[in-house]
């Protein structure tokens, strides 16, 4: 099984360690502000693989490169002024944004599944020193089997990838606890092509432009991340918009909704009692982990608002209960 190292009380032996696994090119589960990633070397064509090999993941799927800072971004990615603007707003923190490549970039063709962009991102805390020690981007998709629910505890890690992986830096509970925001700029436009921990509101405030919406058929070409239909699935099948819980289902309720057939569900989590988004982002795939565990037959799950943090809830609802082979 793999090491876990925590991070306190010496972040230091902790980087060391991580370091010293990613110099052998080999991938390290790492804390990050929204999920757990399993980060490895973006510039070595070994590294790059065995994160796809240890996740089981499709190599068309590309994966997001994390920088330490905006300096380090620009020696990989172009910037245009719009998307310099949003970097300089939002980085460090949860929001990807897909640039065009540099010539100069080391960043192997793997880890973008050979596209002539991107998926660039700073974030904070633990990560960006770990990457500002190793002085190298760091390709870095969560750490879960690919198409399972994502991680935001080590527990969670060790729990999927432990026989598979080395080590794990355990900094607790993710406090976003979703995938980045991921954007594209193009002509002037701002495409949103996964909504996550940044809300869509903040990115127009900020910017003063609409944000277009993601192709709602679900047959856009995979630009970055997160955009395969099926995805951060448990193994019961998910039931969105529940007002009622069938014999042996699992509930996950936001708000104290009252759902009819409560007191026969196989276990009942409510993602924020007091309605607040961003808790309930941070309890998500925790509680999606937590039904599945069950045994349920299945997990219903009732309405979640549409606005801010839960754009990027619902999104990750509706992909968890999209048919297998979607």
């Amino acid at each position: 099984m793999a090491r876990i190292i925590p991070i306190d009380p010496d972040e230091g032996a902790a980087i060391d360690a991580a370091t010293a696994v990613l110099a052998k090119a080999r991938p390290v589960a790492i804390p990050t502000e929204t999920v757990y990633g399993l980060a490895a070397d973006a510039t070595d064509p070994g590294a790059i693989t065995r994160i796809y090999e240890t996740k089981g993941r499709p190599r068309f799927n590309p994966l997001i490169c994390h920088m330490a800072d905006l300096a380090m971004a620009e020696r990989h990615a172009t910037f245009d002024p719009l998307s310099r603007k949003l970097a300089e707003r939002f980085w460090p923190g949860p929001l990807t944004l897909v640039l065009p490549l540099e010539a100069e970039s080391t960043i192997h063709p793997l880890a973008t599944a050979g596209l002539d962009t991107v998926g660039i991102r700073v974030p904070k805390g633990f990560a960006g020193e770990l990457i500002r020690a190793f002085g190298r981007p760091l390709a870095a998709p969560s750490a879960n089997s690919s198409g399972r629910i994502s991680p935001t505890t080590a527990q969670h890690v060790e729990a999927d990838l432990g026989e598979r992986i080395e080590l794990v830096i355990d900094a607790g509970p993710c406090p976003v606890g979703v995938e980045s925001t991921i954007l594209k700029i193009e002509d002037g436009r701002i495409r949103l092509l996964r909504p996550g921990g940044v809300p869509v509101e903040a990115i127009e405030e900020a910017t003063g432009l609409a944000v277009e919406r993601p192709n709602a058929t679900g047959t856009a070409a995979i630009e970055a991340p997160g955009m395969l239909a099926s995805h951060y699935a448990p193994n019961a099948h998910v039931r969105l918009d529940a007002t009622s819980v069938m014999p042996g289902e699992a509930l996950i309720r936001f708000g104290n909704q009252p759902v009819e057939g409560m007191d026969q569900a196989a276990a009942v989590f409510d993602l924020s009692p007091s309605g607040d988004l961003a808790e309930a982002a941070t309890n998500l795939f925790g509680f999606l982990k937590r039904a599945d565990q069950t045994g349920a037959s299945g997990i219903a799950v009732t309405p979640v608002p549409d606005h801010g943090l839960g754009e990027a809830i619902n999104d990750r609802l509706k992909r968890a209960a999209a048919p297998r082979n979607a």
